[in-house]
Order: C-alpha cells, then structure tokens, then sequence
C-alpha cells in the first residue's frame, strides 16, 4: 500500500484487483455459455463484494456486471453519479477472451459524513 494513501479512501488499483481477481477465477479458460451466465456473474460479485469487505473500509459497495457473447455486437455502457467526489468512487474493470466480453462496475460510497 502506498504510504500517502488512506486506509480510508476508494482505492481504483485495490478495487480493480480484486475484480480482476474474480473475473479471472470464474471465467480464464471457459466459452461463453448464456446457461451459466448468471451463476458466473453471482459468483463475480459475491466474490468481490466479500474482498472488498475484508479491506474494512468505510464504504458500502454495488457492483454491477454485464456478460455478453462476443459476436461482433456493440457494446456502449454510461453511468452518472452525484456525489462526494473526495471521498466516493468507483472502478470500471472491462475483460475479454475470445467468446465474451464482461463488464463489471464497483460503487463505492462513503460511510463517513463530514458535518460541515
């Protein structure tokens, strides 16, 4: 951990491994399979939610997943926030192998309020 980071604060790197980390366990080496598509992506986000609760930050997280067949689709995902960008996050993670694609998004709000 870098010493001028905060133990407190939405780490993109830390969070990005993390979900790297579950992509890779679920998805290296298997072809896309529309049957096991929503085990995949339970399994994804349990996973990480797990891991980035065993970083005891003060955040509550969502993550959001998307896996689709690579068949020459586009692919467009947006999203907006409104919030503390001193203190929230969040951390996009794309992966791809030769059958699919996946996209996985991790929200991360700040369970400390400043009072002023």
């Amino acid at each position: 951990m870098d010493p001028q980071e905060s133990i407190d604060e939405f780490t993109i790197d830390a969070v990005e491994a993390i979900v790297k980390n579950q992509i890779g366990l679920f998805l290296n080496d298997v072809s896309f399979n529309s049957e096991k598509v929503n085990d995949w992506s339970n399994n994804i986000i349990d996973n990480s939610l797990k891991a980035l609760q065993a970083l005891n930050r003060p955040y509550k997280y969502s993550i959001t997943t998307i896996l689709m067949e690579k068949n020459g689709a586009c692919l467009v995902s947006a999203c907006s926030s409104y919030w503390d960008e001193r203190c929230d996050g969040l951390c996009k993670v794309s992966w791809q192998n030769s059958t699919m694609h996946c996209l996985v998004t991790v929200y991360g709000m700040s369970l400390n309020i400043d009072s002023d």
